[in-house]
């Protein structure tokens, strides 16, 4: 395993989560790339690229040939070494942790060793600098300091602030937690661009990515929240057939999670309710 990784970058970067075993998703994503003329070294996934939905192999097969840049997720890191169990994090013995066994134990039947050891050498953290803004975001999976750890939106402010405070660099770019939202803490970013293989839990089948480039200061970035739209019937279908979770499979139409055990209040109160597409500036400001 490679504990960090780094890349400088000319020109806007694509970023996106949780690819999650769904193929139609992970195609989408990489197509919208190409349509933006964004090569695949300036697009980078936080992870998960195997979970809930039924094409682990294919969908790593993609992800490795697309040449793109990928951070370890728990899932690649629970996989890798053999555990019993995604390591996402939840609830034990709630209702996100039952469901997660089925989709686990498929993926673990689906991918060999020559995966596995993909997955083992992911970097926890990849710094991107963006070079036309000499601005530089370490990408992580949960967190800086646990890789399945939640981070909503409603996350304590000081929760970020520590782990910001310890990366040295600009900003953080997470996933893991499902739901894209951008934040300033302390004058540092907190960016989380979404995921592309379930839906955001707001009643919608679209699925989430971000495009981060230059702004029009120095030292700025500007940054698209943007919908992913891909054949979420196909996906559904695939995974029924494959025996898992009806819940989940349900879940690429209906938008709505089948279970929200790891959701605090505020994103509670929010489920169901469609997020638009969003475009925000942010600047450095001197530490």
């Amino acid at each position: 395993m490679a504990a960090s990784g780094y890349a400088t970058l000319d020109g806007p970067v694509l970023f996106f989560g949780g690819p999650y075993s769904n193929l139609e998703a992970t195609r989408a994503v990489l197509a919208e790339a190409e349509r933006r003329r964004i090569p695949p070294e300036r697009v980078v996934c936080t992870g998960d690229v195997v979970a809930y939905a039924a094409d682990a192999q294919a969908t790593v097969d993609l992800v490795r040939r697309s040449g793109i840049h990928v951070v370890m997720g728990n899932c690649e890191e629970s996989l890798a070494q053999g555990a019993s169990d995604c390591g996402c994090g939840f609830t034990p013995g709630g209702a996100c942790d039952q469901l997660s066994a089925a989709w686990f134990a498929h993926a673990d039947r689906e991918l060999g060793a020559d995966e596995r050891a993909w997955m083992a050498g992911l970097p926890r953290r990849l710094d991107v600098e963006i070079a036309a803004a000499g601005v530089t975001l370490a990408v992580v999976h949960g967190s800086l300091t646990e890789i399945s750890r939640f981070v909503f939106a409603s996350t304590p402010d000081e929760v970020k602030a520590d782990d910001l405070a310890r990366s040295g660099v600009d900003g953080i770019v997470a996933g893991h937690c499902g739901v894209p939202f951008t934040q300033v803490i302390d004058g540092r970013l907190w960016h989380n661009p979404g995921a592309v293989g379930m839906p955001a839990n707001d009643g919608t089948p679209r699925t989430w990515f971000s495009v981060i480039g230059s702004g029009a200061e120095p030292g700025s970035l500007r940054i698209a929240h943007l919908a992913l739209a891909y054949d979420h019937a196909a996906a559904a279908s695939k995974m029924r057939g494959a025996g898992l979770p009806r819940g989940y499979a349900d879940a690429l139409s209906s938008g709505l999670w089948p279970s929200c055990d790891v959701l605090p209040g505020a994103e509670m109160k929010a489920r169901g309710a469609p997020l638009n597409e969003a475009t925000l500036s942010w600047a450095r400001t001197p530490q």
